[in-house]
Order: structure tokens, then sequence, then C-alpha cells
């Protein structure tokens, strides 16, 4: 999945070059990285666009795993990346600016014959241990405690990424500890399920829900989380119909973290490049304005500042 922009720095961020960022009339930025971060790295490019008009920006989504793996290696010059940078990471270079908030959300198909028990029950963390990790859980009737003979089959993502990892951090595990059919890509994940009527996978928002219609995409419904494990789905945990309602449970902190999660724009050192600079000062301050619309969270102003003081540094 990639997108090319031509962008340019003749008037850079109208209010954000208040805080010393450079110009020029061209220049290259390449982005590389999460399928979660992808809709909202586009996004703010083609708003950057229309308030500077010259600098080339490359966007391809590939996984956090693959973002993380190609700004160490200087290959782009911001990874996307959809979990927290390891110490191991930072140790080589990596300086990960927090930029949006998302969540990881359990998928399954609308057809689901147990469907109307997954509806009044939802998914605990027990049932995603089972499922995912132990792999105790055979059939739709372990996962609803009914007689239910289905098989249940168990998607998880084969590529290096930031929503099996922050997925099984909240199962207490690393992503490579996930059992399951493995898929490639979010995109992937979500085609698995939508044609598997037995299929439960993991998805970041913007693949389990259309853009337009905010609804789930078709043939998939989330599958909600029972948090207080009680057996039920009470009033206060039914927040799934639209993007707009769970982005907003996100943002109330009625959805567990994780698997909701903070998303990164990864550097290799403080960036000196002052297209690289001046969209990350966009980002930080006027890009804000699109996180919600777009189904992201805001980030806190003090993580903002602490992005901007950092870019302040050059």
């Amino acid at each position: 999945m990639k997108k090319t922009f031509i962008i340019s720095l003749a008037s850079v961020l109208i209010g954000a070059c208040a805080c010393g960022c450079k110009s020029r009339s061209g220049g290259d930025i390449s982005i590389s990285g999460a399928f979660a971060l992808y809709p909202l790295v586009v996004k703010w490019a083609d708003e950057f666009k229309q308030l500077n008009p010259g600098v080339r920006i490359d966007i391809s989504a590939g996984g956090a795993g693959k973002g993380m793996t190609d700004v160490l290696s200087k290959v782009v010059d911001l990874g996307m990346v959809s979990r927290e940078v390891y110490p191991t990471e930072q140790e080589k270079g990596a300086i990960g600016i927090a930029v949006a908030k998302d969540a990881v959300v359990p998928t399954i198909n609308a057809a689901n014959p147990a469907l109307a028990d997954l509806l009044k029950r939802g998914l605990t963390r027990e049932a995603a241990i089972n499922l995912w990790i132990t792999g105790e859980y055979k059939t739709w009737g372990d996962v609803t405690g009914t007689p239910r003979a289905e098989a249940v089959h168990v998607y998880t993502r084969s590529d290096a990424c930031g929503a099996a990892e922050t997925w099984a951090l909240w199962l207490g595990k690393k992503q490579e500890d996930l059992g399951g059919t493995a898929v490639y890509g979010d995109p992937g994940l979500a085609t698995a399920v939508q044609k598997d009527v037995l299929g439960i996978g993991l998805n970041n928002l913007s693949y389990a829900y259309d853009e337009g219609t905010r609804a789930p995409n078709p043939g998939l419904l989330v599958l909600p989380i029972d948090v207080n494990e009680n057996g039920q789905l009470d009033d206060d945990e039914l927040f799934y119909d639209t993007k707009d309602a769970i982005v907003q449970a996100i943002a109330e902190d009625r959805y567990p973290s994780p698997p909701a999660r903070d998303l990164y724009l990864v550097t290799n050192g403080v960036p000196e490049k002052p297209e690289v600079v001046a969209f990350l000062k966009f980002v930080l301050t006027k890009g804000q304005e699109y996180n919600m619309p777009t189904g992201y969270i805001s980030l806190p102003d003090e993580k903002l500042q602490r992005g901007l003081a950092l870019l302040e540094k050059k």
C-alpha cells in the first residue's frame, strides 16, 4: 500500500512556522511502516499539501516492523510505528514522536452462528488468552459457554506489526506467542475473517470500520470486550456500532489500554531535514485537528509539546 504526494514548503505550516521551522522550495520525505497509522499519515500529507505546494512525500504501509527497520537503516526519513519503541531500538538511534492514539479490536464474521450469544457476553481477556495463547478454546461453544460445536478459526498477523504486538501485550505475551492462522497485513487479515464465517481475528480500527459509513466493514463485526469480565456486556461496554462511538470510548479510557495504544512517527536521531521537521511540526499542531474526523484520538498537549521540544533542538 503506497501513496505519493507532491508537497512544497513555500508557506510551511502557517502558524506552525512560528515554532522556528525552516522552509525551502523543494525536498523529499519518505515514510513507511504501520498499517494502523497509514490512513492518518495520508490525510496529514494531503492537508499539508494544501498549505505547501513542492516537496515530494512517499508513503508506504508494510507493518510497524518494516517501518522501524527502514528508518534505522536510513531507507526512509520517518517510520510509522504502532507500538512502543523498544530500548534496543532507542540505542540504535530510534526516537519515537507520539502523534495519535487508536486501538486494536477483535473482529468476527458478521454471519457467525454464535452471534446472538457473543453480543450478550462479549470477549473476556481470559477467553482471548484461551483462543490466541493456549489454544484451549476449540469451538464457539467454548467461547460463549454454550453447547455449540462449531469450530473456532483463529487468525493472527504474519508480519512484524504493532497490532499483533499490542494485542499480545494485552494478554501478557509477545507477538510470537500468538497462535492461529497467520495472515499478512491488516487488509489481509480483515479479508480472511470476512471470508470465514467461523473466523475471529484482530484489526486496527481503520480496517475494522468503513471510513465512509463509519459502520463495520461489510461482512465484519467488532466483537465487544467484556472489560469488567462479569460474563455479560453492560450498557457502558456497548460502543462498537460505529467508528465514532468507539473512538470516543477510547478517548474516555472506557476501552482498555492495551489494546488501545499510542502511535508514533519514528526518526533516526533528531531530524535535520527542514521538510521533515516542518511536516512533524504540522502533525503536532494543526494536523491534530484531523485525528478525530479520520477515526483517531488526538494526544494530550503535554505529549505534543514533548515532540515539539525535541524538534526545537535543531
